[in-house]
């Protein structure tokens, strides 16, 4: 009898109930899956409260481990350290620099999580990757391109932090998750004897603890003290540096007879310029630039889409106009809430991702 060699795959594992949920059901399906953690750098500094980069925790790769080994699955620890602080961590602070707020995830995923799970593959002879996240790959047989679709968990889908993947990447991937609901996959881990491993997901930054953060701002770009003002000029406190600041921000502003909102910043003159009227934060239309789109085709007319600025933000009715001169104008149907430079705009036709681009 000729012995069948299952197609491997090599699954991105992180420790976590979803990526250990895809990976069993990838071995169920058929499939000769490969564990991989990836290991990223984390700010090393006394005051960082973590002590590891939250994906890579030296008791995720402990349970990573433990399932692979119940589940007779080969697993391996790559690092990318290098590649992570290179690319993330100095884009994360560069951006901040700039006075815009950054979004690390879209940029790991981008240039380092799959294309360093696409080199593993490479190496390992293994035609396909796969991670945890919900959202699905459909390879649309009349244009020839493979698109990006949303979850089917409209709660949990994250193809918004996959909006800057290309064609080649999504051609090698497969995302397990994308037509389950979580709650299904917390079944499936209870299924699987494997629901007690899992503890509560964490809500920092990978690299560094959102209580952290202040200090990891003014370490790498320091203090530049000034004056907060409202909308007519006068003066209500003091910042410690724009730097500090995003646009809708209500906390740590330490303005009495509030609450106020961060609406905009006059770096010129140094000034935070807040409101108590929320209304100021909403804007009709946006640019974005740099922009991606999946099938590798802007639009040569402007289109109807779907747009959020944010991953928890509803999706809400755009018209998205044409590249000019290197940027992308979007304008809203309906008012959006507090676009922010450096956060990413991602459009959406029906469940379509057709890509995203850096709002400016």
């Amino acid at each position: 009898m000729i012995k069948i060699e299952k197609e491997k795959i090599v699954v991105g594992i992180s420790g976590g109930i979803d990526s250990s949920v895809a990976l069993i059901l990838l071995k169920k399906q058929g499939f000769s899956p490969i564990g991989v953690s990836l290991k990223f750098s984390v700010w090393r500094d006394k005051k960082n409260l973590l002590k590891e980069n939250v994906c890579c925790l030296e008791k995720s790769f402990e349970i990573a481990k433990k399932i692979c080994q119940k589940f007779e699955i080969p697993y391996f620890i790559f690092s990318a350290e290098k590649e992570f602080e290179k690319k993330v961590i100095n884009y994360f602070i560069s951006e901040i620099k700039k006075g815009k707020t950054p979004n690390p995830c879209i940029i790991c995923n981008e240039k380092v999580k799959f294309q360093k799970l696409l080199e593993i593959a490479k190496k390992l002879k293994a035609p396909y990757i796969a991670t945890g996240h919900y959202a699905r790959v459909k390879f649309n047989k009349k244009e020839k391109i493979y698109q990006l679709l949303r979850g089917k968990d409209k709660k949990k889908d994250q193809s918004y932090y996959l909006c800057f993947l290309n064609q080649k990447i999504l051609k090698h991937t497969i995302f397990p998750l994308g037509n389950l609901k979580k709650e299904e996959v917390k079944k499936l881990a209870e299924e699987f004897g494997i629901k007690d491993f899992f503890k509560k997901e964490s809500q920092d930054l990978c690299f560094v603890a959102r209580k952290s953060l202040p200090y990891f701002i003014e370490k790498f770009i320091g203090k530049k003290p000034g004056k907060i003002i409202n909308e007519k000029g006068e003066v209500l406190g003091e910042h410690k540096g724009l730097h500090f600041y995003t646009l809708g921000q209500r906390k740590k502003l330490k303005i009495p007879g509030g609450p106020f909102y961060v609406i905009g910043f006059d770096r010129k003159r140094n000034l935070l310029i807040v409101s108590k009227n929320k209304k100021d934060l909403y804007k009709k239309e946006i640019f974005v630039s740099p922009f991606h789109f999946i099938s590798k085709k802007p639009p040569r007319k402007k289109i109807e889409i779907l747009c959020k600025t944010r991953y928890k933000q509803l999706l809400k009715r755009a018209i998205l106009f044409p590249p000019k001169k290197g940027k992308i104008k979007i304008v809203f149907k309906k008012s959006c809430l507090s676009p922010t430079p450096g956060q990413f705009a991602v459009f959406y036709k029906n469940d379509i991702c057709l890509g995203g681009g850096i709002i400016i």
